[in-house]
């Protein structure tokens, strides 16, 4: 890739977004964002402690202007909330401003990536995880295709390897 265009991770929460994106920006030198990361510098208070108190309405809010303010950046790679593509906006702005990779994995690999993690706040309710997990899937995956310009299965590899093989396909873009 002569001229370094923005990558944007987008997928489900355990896909490897953020795990990968920082192997792709070793790999391609380019600097990383993670959006959950930037809303928590920015607003000095973890995501589930954002949910708790704005709810899922006003983080979304906050990370729709995050994402807009990343994406005019250039040469990054971003690493998205699983829920990021709700907004339309944020889609146009995904879309229009660099490459989307769709990380896609499975139910089965979900429930083994978050299943100790406590900052997913959307897990954090007395719903069954696979519940959760199959209805955002129902309700979010056609948005990440819809945007993708490339889908990588990120299930049974690890991230730099999902790093290299996404590498090779940028290449032949």
């Amino acid at each position: 890739m002569a001229e370094k265009r923005n990558i944007f991770l987008v997928g489900p929460m355990g896909a490897g977004k953020s795990t990968i994106g920082r192997q792709l920006s070793q790999q391609l030198n380019m600097e990383f964002f993670d959006s959950d990361q930037e809303i928590e510098k920015r607003t000095g208070a973890d995501i589930s402690w954002v949910f708790d108190v704005e709810g899922e309405s006003g983080f979304r809010l906050r990370e729709q202007k995050i994402i807009n303010e990343l994406t005019r950046k250039q040469g990054i790679i971003l690493a998205t909330g699983g829920g990021s593509v709700k907004f339309k906006e944020t889609r146009n702005c995904l879309s229009a401003r660099g490459i989307v990779i769709y990380l896609e994995t499975t139910i089965e690999k979900q429930l083994i990536r978050t299943k100790r993690d406590k900052k997913r706040p959307l897990l954090q309710v007395m719903t069954s995880n696979r519940t959760i997990l199959e209805s955002l899937a129902h309700e979010r995956n056609p948005l990440y295709e819809d945007i993708a310009d490339i889908t990588v299965k990120t299930d049974n590899q690890n991230a730099k390897s999902v790093a290299f093989n996404i590498i090779r396909l940028l290449e032949k873009m």
